[in-house]
């Protein structure tokens, strides 16, 4: 089974609590071992997910024609600041096709957690991405624990509290 058809349900059912309220976070909770995955960052290095075991993980799709994907850039840059240390880390995944559209968002809104680049959409498809920020949190086991599709502000409190139980476990 795909991993698409293990979160369809799911992202229906984020879709209706969205629907329901216009405040609400598209937060869905789960429990699916996260694909591995290699991707250049910003730096040329390589970033292979397996390798990060141990740390739990935000994981952020983003584009650099996203409103709310620039609006939420800070946000996750303090949370990556706050929690590292604590063995958390914000991964950020460009999906532009151009990585120079990335590279001048990121000049305009600077950030301190690593940027990869997915300009194939290889990994975004691996994640079945189909909204922008879309945001996976994966534990230090290499789950994914949480998805939240789009981002409104107020989002980032739940993002913390979800950060916090994670690192806690």
């Amino acid at each position: 089974m795909t991993l698409k058809q293990l979160l369809a349900p799911l992202a229906t059912l984020a879709l209706g609590l969205t629907l329901m309220t216009s405040t609400a976070n598209a937060s869905v909770e789960l429990d699916i071992k996260a694909p591995d995955f290699t991707l250049k960052q910003r730096g040329g290095e390589n970033f292979r997910l397996s390798e990060h075991r141990g740390e739990v993980l935000f994981i952020n799709f983003w584009a650099s024609w996203c409103g709310p994907c620039r609006q939420e850039m800070p946000l996750l840059d303090e949370l990556h600041q706050r929690y590292s240390d604590a063995g958390f880390k914000v991964i950020g995944i460009s999906i532009d096709e151009e990585q120079s559209a990335a590279d001048a968002m990121l000049k305009k809104i600077p950030v301190t957690f690593p940027v990869l680049y997915d300009s194939q959409s290889s990994v975004s498809q691996l994640f079945d991405v189909d909204a922008m920020p879309t945001s996976v949190l994966v534990d230090r086991n290499g789950n994914m624990r949480f998805l939240h599709r789009g981002y409104k502000p107020g989002y980032e409190d739940d993002y913390r509290a979800q950060v916090k139980e994670l690192i806690r476990e």
